[in-house]
């Protein structure tokens, strides 16, 4: 699989997972419309999800992380 189609899917994983488990979260302890939750949590979803790219280091393509919780770039 070519890492720009592993960029994309561990993107949407992130996004996706966090958006599910807040959305599930706010359900459970607000009672606003459906419509609001969902827009909150793809704020916070789209805020905290970790960004992956792709950049070449040595002239070899390579998939790194940013991530709020972390400082600097992760390559993987």
């Amino acid at each position: 699989m070519k890492p720009k189609h592993k960029v994309l899917i561990y993107n949407f994983l992130g996004f996706a997972g966090l958006f599910v488990l807040f959305r599930f979260i706010l359900h459970l302890t607000l009672t606003i419309d459906s419509f609001y939750l969902a827009v909150i949590s793809a704020i916070a979803a789209s805020f905290l999800a970790p960004k992956f790219a792709i950049t070449k280091i040595e002239g070899v393509e390579k998939i790194v992380m940013k991530w709020i919780f972390i400082k600097g770039f992760k390559i993987l």
